[in-house]
C-alpha cells in the first residue's frame, strides 16, 4: 500500500502514534537511523536522515531541506528557473510510513521515501513524487482506472579497487553466461536475500549483455510504490555491492561504446480490476482504452525523452540495433520498437499482459517517468489516439515510404533535441505544471552545457559513478 494523502503539518491522521510505536520496535531491531528519501530532477538520489528516536517528529513536523535541489545537476552545479534555485526558502520531508523498511544490505538503518511539502503545508510544486500521486489519483477519479508499473533495473559491477575513475569489470564471460554468475554469485545471493528481507518479490536476476552487467526485475505494484521501490532496490544494490568490495553504476552509459543500463518501464492499465491489455477485441487482446493509451504514449515518446532519457550519457545508449527501442515503432514482443507489446504466458494472460517502454534509463527520475507516460497515455484515451501498423523485426530496417506510414522516425539523438521536443508538448508540461516543468528544461540545459566540447569517451566518464 502507498499512502495517497498529502502529509500536513502535525501527520497524518494516525501517522504521528505510528510513528512512535515503529520507533520503539525499530530500536528493538538494532535500527539506530532512518534515511528519508527522494530522487531530484536530475535523477540524483538525495537524502536526510534521522535517528530513530526522532520519526515520530519527523511524521508530525517533517525535515527541512532546501528547495534548491530541484534545479541540482547530477554534478551538484545548480541552475535557475524564476521560482526555483535560489538559496531562498525551506521545504519539510515527511516520510511514507507505509513504506518504510529495514535495510537489509545496511545494518543499523531503516528507509523510507518522503513526499516535500512547503513550510505553510502547501503542496510542493515541484515534488516529483507528489507529481505521481496527483497523476494516479486524478486517473482514478477522472477514468476510473488504476495503473501497475515495474521497472527494469540495469547496472555494471566494477572492481571497487579500480584505479579512480576507471571502471574495470568485476566479472568475465559472455552475455547472460553462466560464467558471470558463478564469479559474483556471493553477492548476487546476499542481494536476492535482502530483497526477500525488505518485501520485494524479485522475479529474476541475471547477467545482461556487456561486460560486469547484469539485471534484477522485480514485481509490478501501483505507480508510486513501483518508483519508490525502483529507488529502494537501487540502493539496495549499491549497499550489498559495497559489502562484497564492489562498485555498481546504474548510468545509461558507463562506457562511450557497447550496450548501455536501461531502465525500461512495465505498465498496464487496469479498471475495475480487470486488466485492459489482456482480454480485449484490439490487436493483441488490447481494448480500445489500452490500445489508444498505447498510441498516447507511442505519439509523446520524442518530448518523452527528455525524461525517460535526461543525461548526456542516455544518448550514448540510445543506438539502433541494440535494443535500446530508438524508433517511434511500436510491435508485439519485438525488441527493438520503443513500445514492445508483451501479452504474457498462456494461462497467465489476464495478469501479465502490459506495455514495455524502452528508450529509458535509470538516470531518470522514477516519478517523473511513470507521471509522464501515464499523462501521455491519458491523453492518448481521451482523444481516441489511433495506433498505426505495428512493426516486426528491427526498424532501421524499413525503407522510407514504409516509416513514413507508420509514422516511424528516429527518436532524438541528442538531449538538446530531447529538450526542443519537450518545451513544444503542451501535454507534458500542463501534466508536470509550470514550476516541475520549467525545472525539468532547465535542469536539461544545465547538463547540455556542463557537457559542452565533451567527446563520447569524457562524457561516459563524467556520469560514470554519477547514478
Amino acid at each position: 500500500m502507498t499512502t495517497l494523502a498529502d502529509p500536513v503539518p502535525g501527520g497524518r491522521p494516525g501517522d504521528v502514534e505510528r510513528a512512535g510505536a515503529l520507533s520503539g520496535e525499530l530500536s528493538g531491531r538494532g535500527v539506530h537511523g532512518i534515511v528519508l528519501a527522494y530522487v531530484d530532477t536530475a535523477g540524483v538520489g538525495r537524502v536526510k536522515a534521522v535517528p530513530t528516536a526522532a520519526l515520530a517528529s519527523a511524521a508530525a513536523w517533517g525535515v527541512g531541506m532546501s528547495p534548491v535541489f530541484d534545479t541540482f545537476l547530477a554534478h551538484d552545479g545548480v541552475v535557475a528557473t524564476d521560482v526555483l534555485g535560489s538559496p531562498d526558502g525551506d521545504l519539510r520531508l515527511y516520510p511514507d510510513l507505509d513504506r518504510l523498511v529495514v535495510l537489509a544490505g545496511q545494518p543499523g538503518w531503516a528507509w523510507a521515501p518522503v513526499d516535500r511539502i512547503a513550510q505553510d503545508g502547501g503542496r510542493h510544486p515541484g515534488c516529483s513524487r507528489t507529481f505521481l500521486r496527483r497523476v494516479v489519483a486524478d486517473a482514478a477519479r477522472e477514468h476510473g482506472l488504476g495503473f501497475r508499473a515495474a521497472i527494469e533495473i540495469e547496472w555494471t559491477v566494477g572492481l571497487d579497487s579500480a584505479p579512480a575513475g576507471e571502471f574495470v569489470p568485476a566479472a568475465t564471460g559472455p552475455a547472460y553466461g553462466a560464467t558471470r554468475q558463478i564469479e559474483l554469485s556471493a553477492f548476487t545471493a546476499e542481494l536476492l536475500a535482502a530483497c526477500a528481507a525488505q518485501g520485494v518479490d524479485v522475479d529474476q536476476i541475471h547477467p545482461e549483455y556487456a561486460p560486469g552487467q547484469f539485471e534484477i526485475s522485480v514485481g509490478a505494484l501501483d505507480p508510486v510504490a513501483a518508483a519508490d521501490r525502483s529507488v529502494l532496490v537501487r540502493h539496495t544494490i549499491r549497499a550489498v555491492a559495497r559489502r562484497h568490495g564492489l562498485r555498481v553504476s546504474f548510468s545509461p552509459a558507463v562506457l562511450a561504446r557497447g550496450v548501455g543500463n536501461g531502465g525500461h518501464v512495465h505498465l498496464s492499465a487496469w479498471r475495475e480490476g480487470v486488466n485492459l491489455h489482456a482480454g480485449g477485441g484490439r490487436r493483441h487482446g488490447m481494448t480500445a482504452d489500452a490500445e489508444a493509451f498505447t498510441a498516447g504514449v507511442l505519439a509523446r515518446l520524442p518530448a518523452l525523452t527528455a525524461v525517460t532519457a535526461p543525461s548526456p550519457a542516455s544518448y550514448l545508449r540510445l543506438k539502433p540495433s541494440q535494443w535500446a527501442g530508438v524508433f517511434t515503432a511500436w510491435g508485439l514482443e519485438t525488441r527493438e520498437c520503443a513500445l514492445r507489446v508483451v501479452r504474457g504466458t498462456a494461462g497467465r494472460r489476464a495478469e501479465q499482459a502490459n506495455l514495455e517502454v524502452k528508450p529509458v534509463d535509470l538516470a531518470a527520475n522514477p516519478y517523473l517517468a511513470l507521471g509522464c507516460l501515464i499523462s501521455a497515455g491519458l491523453a492518448g484515451i481521451a482523444t481516441g489516439a489511433v495506433l498505426p501498423e505495428e512493426t516486426r523485426g528491427d526498424p532501421v530496417r524499413l525503407d522510407a515510404g514504409t516509416a513514413a506510414a507508420r509514422g516511424v522516425r528516429r527518436l532524438p539523438t541528442s538531449l538538446a533535441e530531447a529538450v526542443a521536443a519537450f518545451r513544444a508538448d503542451e501535454v507534458l508540461r500542463n501534466a508536470l505544471g509550470p514550476v516541475l516543468a520549467d525545472a525539468v528544461a532547465a535542469v536539461r540545459r544545465g547538463e547540455i552545457d556542463a557537457v559542452d566540447g565533451l567527446d563520447d569517451e569524457r562524457v561516459a566518464a563524467a556520469y560514470r559513478w554519477t547514478y
